[in-house]
């Protein structure tokens, strides 16, 4: 039995690390921009503006290249042909250069169109702020699918941490001019947080630019098609763009549906899903992401081979995604209050913010599981230089979500009888149902290829069992901090729920306990941690029992 899950586990420990550090820092920024701006207009407008940009980034950046570029680089490092995966890389660098200024001239020219697609519900000062915002911060998105190309050649070196770490430094400009405009009228700061993202795109980028070019050795960027390698990459670069496109449909569809819900609902839906990525990127693109350079060399034996070591690849990593994803799909069910109160709560985000958010990652929390191993099987068709497969599953998925969404966005609160703003539920809820859909088609499609896939079902039912048991334990403490220092009533107009992870009845008093000191949030939310890591361990989960021992052995 070959060792290299092992080695790809620690890679994704490297991968997770990385992304911990720059989510924390991301976390630092949201909740310093949440203080300073809450949910309001110039909040929203940025909400907006960001993920008009962002189109070009998630088009050409990571996954595009994940898809397309690290499956042939690392193939023809695997046969010995450094020259040639050196030769494709400038190539293809050169390639992606030209196609991103074409798009970036054609954003800053189209920025007001691109608005009143994105953002129909906008207008006035909020439609012109956006318009401002998206021409500043087009550029810099630009510059960070050049950061991606850094990051597929250090990935397929097998160096993860500094590609994933990288993002810190953006981070950490946005910070900064948060800091030092923090008492400026709000319009004003959100200009300047705008030009802080381009500052933050070309730094994350320089960062890991001089390794990349120490690991090539030599570097000609000239653009050229004549090489037989990067027409494979290009092959596989059209079907991974219009799968990365449909996908993009989908969380477009979304804003532009919650710009029809009110600001507010705009704003709190990208709090809460900062919130909702933080498993997927830590649990899921880590694995994902770690995995794929060394599938995409197993992918090179003959069938047999490359089955049996793929198939051991999968069960370990949809093992340790599980380990993980199980108990954050819980948490966000019933703690998802919490986790908004001591991530984002203060200043101008109100408890009022926090509850809608609880209920936002609730729809979410359905999905991760789906999402997370998704993303691990369309790593395995990548490896195998198959991009059109998961092209015609996210399709699927967009068309299904996009009409749902409409659908339960228009008439899902009105026909439960709930306030409004809480139509913004359903969008992850839809999100949630579609993903499962996408996950099993892609399982299917690998099996098919493999000669069928591993099992973790027995895994999952334990997995499930302690996540809900830690869950229980934690609830009940909180219900005994309710009896300890009381309770106050709330209607459900002005957000009730207390720990009900669901919204009461209309009209209906519910007993909402204010959780109002950091410590005790994060106090509770240890508690379920702690009381998983402990039922997991005793029903013999062996994530759990390797770090017991180490801790043990330590002691």
């Amino acid at each position: 039995m070959p060792p290299t899950p092992q080695r790809s586990g620690r890679a994704a420990a490297f991968v997770a690390l990385g992304i911990l550090l720059s989510r924390v820092a991301g976390l630092a920024r949201q909740k310093l921009f949440a203080h300073l701006l809450g949910s309001g207009l110039e909040a929203a407008a940025f909400s907006a503006a960001t993920r008009i940009p962002n189109v070009l980034q998630n088009l050409l950046g990571e996954g595009v290249l994940s898809a397309s570029f690290i499956p042939i680089y690392a193939s023809l490092r695997a046969k010995g042909q450094h020259d040639e995966a050196r030769r494709m890389a400038g190539a293809v660098f050169g390639l992606l250069g030209l196609l991103v200024g074409v798009v970036v001239g054609v954003g800053l020219l189209g920025a007001p169109w691109l608005v009143r697609v994105i953002a129909p519900g906008y207008t006035g000062e909020a439609f012109a702020l956006t318009v401002t915002l998206v021409r500043i911060i087009f550029p810099g998105t630009g510059v960070l699918v050049l950061s991606a190309w850094c990051l597929g050649i250090l990935n397929s070196h097998k160096q993860f941490f500094l590609s994933y770490v990288a993002p810190v430094v953006w981070n950490g400009a946005i910070i900064v001019v948060l800091l030092a405009f923090r008492s400026a009228p709000g319009a004003e700061v959100i200009v300047h947080v705008a030009w802080a993202t381009v500052a933050g795109s070309v730094l994350q980028f320089l960062v890991q630019l001089p390794n990349v070019l120490r690991l090539l050795g030599r570097f000609d960027p000239r653009p050229s098609v004549s090489l037989p390698s990067v027409i494979e990459v290009l092959k596989g670069f059209g079907p991974a763009v219009a799968a990365r496109g449909v996908v993009q449909v989908s969380a477009y569809v979304d804003l532009a549906l919650a710009t029809l819900v009110s600001v507010r609902a705009v704003s709190v839906l990208t709090y809460a899903q900062t919130i909702a990525l933080l498993p997927i990127s830590l649990f899921g693109m880590s694995i994902a992401a770690a995995e794929l350079p060394e599938m995409s060399a197993d992918a090179t034996k003959s069938h047999e081979e490359a089955s049996a070591a793929l198939k051991e690849r999968l069960q370990a990593g949809l093992e340790r995604m599980a380990f993980f994803v199980v108990p954050s799909a819980v948490a966000f069910l019933l703690l998802g209050d919490l986790l908004c109160g001591v991530l984002l709560e203060s200043g101008r985000f109100t408890p009022k913010d926090s509850r809608l958010g609880w209920y936002v990652l609730l729809g979410s929390g359905v999905a991760l599981l789906a999402q997370t191993s998704g993303r691990l099987f369309s790593s395995t068709l990548y490896a195998f230089k198959d991009t059109k497969t998961p092209l015609r599953f996210a399709a699927l998925r967009v068309t299904l979500g996009v009409t749902l969404g409409f659908v339960s966005v228009t008439w899902g609160a009105q026909l439960l009888g709930l306030p409004s703003e809480l139509a913004v539920v359903f969008l992850t809820l839809t999100t949630s149902v579609t993903a499962w859909l996408e996950m099993s088609l892609l399982r299917r499609a690998v099996a098919a290829r493999l000669g069928g896939v591993p099992s973790i079902t027995g895994r999952l039912v334990r997995l499930w069992g302690a996540a809900f048991a830690a869950g229980a334990l934690a609830l009940a403490a909180k219900v005994a901090l309710t009896s300890r220092f009381g309770a106050r009533p709330q209607a459900l107009e002005e957000w009730g729920g207390g720990f009900l992870p669901f919204p009461a009845v209309p009209k209906l008093e519910v007993w909402r306990f204010e959780l109002s000191t950091l410590a005790t949030s994060t106090a509770l939310i240890g508690v379920f941690g702690v009381a998983y890591f402990g039922f997991t361990a005793l029903l013999g989960v062996p994530q759990a029992q390797a770090v017991l021992r180490r801790v043990l052995r330590r002691r």
